[in-house]
């Protein structure tokens, strides 16, 4: 492969964006005509999406990694280099925006000439405008029946303070309008801030791993220059490094002899462990040491899920997947965690719901690992009051996670459960809605503000595991999307927790046994029975399903036995005949259950622990 140079293009020619917009509003489709038409791709008919690479991109059709790509145009005689990201759209996916943004001097703020500004429209813009990037504002698919960009032009001015006539009205499907994009990013976007004079200083914005190149790095440089042979330090992790390959995305890679200050591309550096490229980690040169550059705030969990592999011998296997899948996905936080029934797994933190089904399918389609996701657990804690326990764990606070270690009643003065402080931001028709769903998940008002006339601010303390499984979810059910929700640690407060055993035929089972708040005890237990008595198979005897906590029992399925018909040779005859057959039977069946115990199978427990996905 030819190598570049990529020294013709100065700092004062580089022109650095991304494309930012709602869901469905055609980011990816504007990609693909800017591609087009800088020649970085050939004109064709099947040019649809080309920067959503992931099986799970395609198969979906929405963008979940953002990726970048880079672009040569000629403009009045000036050879200009323009390095594009195309950004995911989802609110499950904004952490990959705001790392995007980073490494831009400005945007194309897509909006769809149908549907107007969304909620995401109005999140993605913030977040640019905190970034201080400069804004030009497009309005796409102008092609069809129902558009109205007068509307959506006085929209964007309203709401954003974009005089009308700046806005570009576009049609990336049909290619109308596009080269007056590329025009208007030249003019209104700056060059970058650096100097290839500076020493090396490089943003890792994204990594990837390569089975046979290790890690591949995308990084920005903002300073300096960079090539093969040159040695590298990383700031976080203090390690040295040589430089194998340096080079651009066209979206694909192209190697080149260099990589000057202000472009955007990817490095090769012989990096063996996943855990060395860490998004948001700063490169320089060995022995010129700089201040490294702020990084990123860490992404904000939002969904949490258990993560076990399907059989205890994939572990290893399964835990290199997830440290490659979480170098790419970077937002996804993991903890240890073990289970009775399914051994050892993890849980994960995920931005939403639909972030944790396309990690689990790339998990699936990238590394071939199938896994369980189960409804995910929450750390407690109890103080404790009893000498001889103080002695044993040889401090008076112990932290449950499992529900065995859950101490008695009588030893604990109390029991502690985590708490989050939850913000959310939300226009202010849904705000009963949002409240009664608070005061649902225990949640203590502590604060309501008026933003504007129409968007309200309220402030809750919530219980941590009323709010890690679906909350944020039905949040935005609730609201079609517009509310926002955030939330920070905020310590431990005192809970009235209970251990609910289940029992079969009166024996407890070790594996099912959960650690709830009493409040919500008799719905979950009840619950739980129905699901039990759908999952065990039945057996020839009959089987009694019971929640309990402590000796009390909360509630009960009963499972029927299999009965073989013992009056089918019965017709006609005394009543006695009948009554005397059936005694007999049920005899035999009391006798049974006495000695028969009853093993709950291992995909039972898996039907039964694994997220309900029709809540």
């Amino acid at each position: 492969q030819e190598k570049l140079d990529m020294s013709m293009y100065p700092v004062e020619s580089i022109r650095n964006f991304s494309i930012i917009a709602h869901v469905d509003h055609g980011k990816s489709t504007l990609a693909d005509r800017l591609l087009e038409i800088t020649g970085t791709i050939s004109k064709t008919d099947c040019n649809k999406q080309v920067l959503d690479k992931l099986q799970v991109e395609r198969e979906r059709g929405i963008t979940v990694k953002a990726q970048s790509a880079s672009l040569f145009y000629n403009h009045e005689g000036i050879n200009y280099l323009l390095n594009l990201i195309d950004t995911p759209g989802h609110v499950d996916f904004s952490y990959e925006v705001s790392r995007s943004l980073s490494a831009c001097q400005g945007v194309i703020l897509v909006v769809d000439a149908n549907e107007g500004i969304q909620a995401q429209t109005v999140a993605n813009f913030y977040l640019a405008f905190e970034a201080q990037l400069s804004i030009i504002p497009v309005i796409n698919k102008i092609d069809l029946k129902n558009a109205d960009p007068e509307r959506v032009e006085k929209q964007i001015e309203k709401l954003f303070d974009i005089p009308t006539d700046e806005c570009i009205r576009i049609s990336a499907k049909q290619g109308t309008n596009v080269e007056k994009v590329l025009q208007k990013v030249i003019e209104k976007i700056p060059p970058p801030q650096c100097n290839t004079a500076d020493p090396l200083k490089a943003l890792v914005f994204d990594s990837t791993f390569d089975h046979y190149r290790g890690v591949i790095a995308n990084v920005a440089l903002f300073g300096g220059e960079i090539e093969k042979g040159h040695k590298i330090v990383s700031a976080h992790t203090k390690k040295r490094y040589e430089v194998n390959e340096v080079g651009i995305l066209t979206p694909n890679q192209q190697p080149t002899h260099k990589l000057y200050a202000g472009q955007v591309g990817y490095l090769i550096a012989g990096m063996k462990e996943v855990t060395e490229a860490q998004i948001g980690d700063t490169l320089f040169l060995y022995k010129q040491p700089v201040e490294p550059l702020p990084g990123f705030k860490s992404a904000k969990p939002m969904v949490f899920a258990g993560m076990y592999p399907i059989d205890q011998t994939e572990y290893n296997n399964l835990r290199s997947a997830l440290e490659r899948l979480t170098l790419n996905d970077s937002s996804v936080t993991v903890h240890r965690d073990s289970s009775l029934a399914l051994g050892a797994g993890w849980r994960l933190g995920f931005l939403g719901l639909l972030h944790m089904e396309v990690f689990n399918q790339r998990l699936e389609q990238e590394y071939n690992m199938s896994v369980i996701l189960t409804a995910p657990t929450v750390p407690y804690k109890a103080v404790l009051s009893s000498a001889k326990l103080i002695k044993e764990y040889g401090k008076d606070q112990i932290t449950i996670i499992n529900p065995a270690q859950f101490p008695d009643k009588l030893s604990v003065s109390e029991y502690l459960e985590p708490t989050v402080l939850g913000t959310i931001v939300t226009p202010h028709e849904y705000i009963g809605k949002i409240i009664a769903l608070c005061q649902d998940r225990r949640a203590v008002q502590k604060d309501m503000l008026y933003i504007d006339e129409n968007r309200v601010m309220l402030k809750y303390l919530f219980p941590l595991n009323e709010i890690v499984v679906d909350f944020y979810d039905v949040l935005k059910s609730l609201s079609s999307g517009y509310a926002s929700f955030d939330y920070e640690d905020a310590g431990y407060q005192s809970a009235d927790l209970i251990k609910m055993d289940i029992l079969l035929n009166g024996n407890p089972v070790e594996e099912l046994a959960t650690i709830i708040h009493s409040d919500k005890a008799y719905t979950a237990g009840k619950l739980l029975c129905e699901r039990l008595k759908e999952a065990i198979p039945r057996q020839l005897f009959e089987i009694a399903i019971q929640a309990a906590i402590g000796k009390k029992i909360i509630a009960r399925e009963t499972l029927k036995a299999y009965r073989k018909n013992v009056v089918a040779k019965c017709y006609g005859g005394d009543i006695t005949r009948r009554m005397k057959l059936l005694k007999r039977q049920a005899e035999g069946k009391r006798l049974m259950r006495k000695i028969g115990n009853v093993e709950v199978p291992r995909d039972a427990f898996i039907r039964i622990l694994k997220r309900e996905t029709d809540k």
